[in-house]
């Protein structure tokens, strides 16, 4: 069975779905779309994706966007026992930080990116960096809070969870900020490095997006 993910290597949201398949070892072929690609506002590709976004994976006769299905599908099928908590308990825990990345951690994280990353500096608005900045802060101190009781967001194994939120700390840690010390994120941070999947599928370079709004 082939599986087969499209998106762009610089999308955050890709970047996921890519930790995953190459934390599990999944072979697959993987389509560049989107951003400098083009190719996403296709009738085949909104046919698969009717957003028009990415990632889009297909796994044989099942086709699945929006990030974190992806991920959790990919954990739950090739995953249990690692990436999946067999225990529901533990997969509570992993669902909680799933869900706080989506609705609370991401969007402030990502508005950093957006207003000090990608808008050209003559168009940044120095307050609204300020305010992404200090909820991304609050987010950390949430995060640093629970790293200090557990080595992983879910307990003491790397889970989805993990995947999702660890995202950020690439372009977190690259941007041109003063940040905050958190010891245990930074720590965590560092456990994740260690894997070569995150270093292959999330270390990607962002050159490309720096001062572009859009494509």
């Amino acid at each position: 069975m082939t599986i087969t993910l499209w998106g762009r290597e610089s999308s955050a949201n890709v970047q996921k779905a890519r930790w995953v398949l190459g934390e599990l070892g999944l072979g697959h072929e993987h389509i560049p779309l989107g951003g400098k690609y083009g190719g996403n506002r296709t009738p085949e590709y909104l046919a698969m994706n009717p957003n028009g976004l990415v990632p889009t994976l297909r796994d044989g006769e099942l086709t699945l966007w929006e990030s974190h299905a992806i991920v959790r599908y990919l954990a739950a099928t090739y995953g249990a026992g690692s990436l999946w908590p067999e225990q529901p308990k533990l997969r509570a825990l992993a669902d909680q930080w799933t869900d706080w990345t989506a609705t609370t951690f991401q969007p402030a994280w990502l508005d950093v990116f957006w207003t000090l990353v990608r808008t050209p500096e003559a168009q940044r608005d120095a307050a609204r960096i300020a305010s992404a900045v200090a909820a991304s802060e609050k987010c950390f101190a949430v995060m640093d809070g629970q790293l200090a009781r557990t080595p992983f967001l879910a307990g003491d194994q790397l889970t989805y969870a993990d995947t999702v939120a660890g995202v950020a700390m690439y372009r977190w840690s690259t941007m041109p900020l003063e940040r905050q010390p958190h010891p245990n994120v930074e720590a965590w941070h560092e456990r994740l490095r260690e894997r070569p999947a995150f270093r292959a599928g999330v270390e990607i370079d962002y050159a490309e997006l720096v001062g572009r709004l859009s494509f």
